[in-house]
């Protein structure tokens, strides 16, 4: 079977050796060919269009803007066949998977929003948790790939909105656990406990689970290299907080929390693992931005 791939990024790059290693051909386009370079059995496309004339397409692009380029705008999805199935595994937003949807029932395209969780190091061992709403019968077509790429696959619903929405909760509830991390050990340092000594209690108690776990430890040894960066982190956020406003929500944690990123992001740490986000616990930018929203 040959599966296409639109947006080779850093996740991209450890999932498609998976499916070259699991008999899938693979072609592939980036608006970057330099990030396609190294992957082996790949055949290199020269147009997303190109991509969508197979019957099976991944997309792994950055952000709603990217997507609405790459997809939307170039006509991209008319160049899929009929009955083709295109899983979106990017983290997007739930007005723009609206719109996704009305412009895959045009093209005759079956839509899967399949975001995953997991860092790229665990993308490579075929261990993410993938998120998967759409119709029953595409991802039912498409789980022996998910099989390969993940250890489970949570089934959210028929709406391709759920899998979005839940996967932006998610990735909120993690910027509050490093910030939960951040003023518990930061406080207790004031105490004289030591951080590593602090950390390593509550993360195999209270908190025994993969996100504390490893953003704690690089709180101890304050290594902040991605990872996932702290600007898609705020990115993430920002969706999250656009998702509860179009609810009539407030969201009053993560507006706290997505505020310090912006400070975060203003000096410089952007590019940085998003648990960088702890080193403004030891700041004085923290009375002055614990209250203004993330914008």
């Amino acid at each position: 079977m040959n599966i296409g791939f639109v947006g080779v990024g850093s996740m991209g790059r450890a999932i498609i050796p998976l499916l070259v290693q699991a008999g899938y051909q693979v072609s592939a386009w980036n608006r970057s060919p330099a990030a396609l370079c190294g992957l082996g059995q790949v055949n290199l496309l020269q147009t997303a269009q190109a991509v969508f004339a197979q019957q099976i397409v991944i997309s792994m692009l950055a952000d709603d803007q990217a997507v609405h380029e790459v997809l939307l705008d170039s006509g991209a999805l008319a160049a899929a066949p009929r009955g083709c199935i295109h899983i979106v595994m990017s983290t997007l937003s739930p007005a723009l998977m609206a719109q996704l949807e009305t412009a895959h029932a045009a093209a005759g395209v079956l839509l899967i929003a399949a975001p995953v969780f997991g860092i790229p190091a665990v993308a490579a061992k075929g261990e993410l948790n993938i998120l998967a709403a759409g119709p029953a019968r595409a991802i039912d077509q498409v789980q022996p790939l998910f099989d390969v790429l993940g250890k489970k696959t949570w089934r959210l619903g028929e709406q391709p909105v759920q899998a979005c929405i839940a996967k932006i909760a998610g990735n909120m509830m993690i910027t509050q656990a490093i910030e939960a991390l951040a003023e518990a050990s930061h406080l207790t340092q004031s105490y004289g406990v030591s951080t590593a000594a602090f950390i390593e209690l509550v993360t195999q108690t209270l908190f025994a689970c993969p996100s504390y776990q490893r953003y704690g430890q690089n709180i101890v040894k304050g290594t902040y290299e991605p990872g996932f960066k702290l600007s898609l982190g705020l990115k993430d956020v920002r969706l999250a907080i656009d998702a509860a406003g179009a609810k009539g929500l407030s969201l009053p944690v993560a507006n706290v929390v997505g505020s310090r990123m912006d400070v975060a992001v203003a000096q410089g740490l952007g590019d940085k693992d998003w648990s960088v986000l702890a080193t403004l616990a030891h700041s004085s930018v923290f009375a002055d931005s614990a209250c203004e929203p993330a914008q």
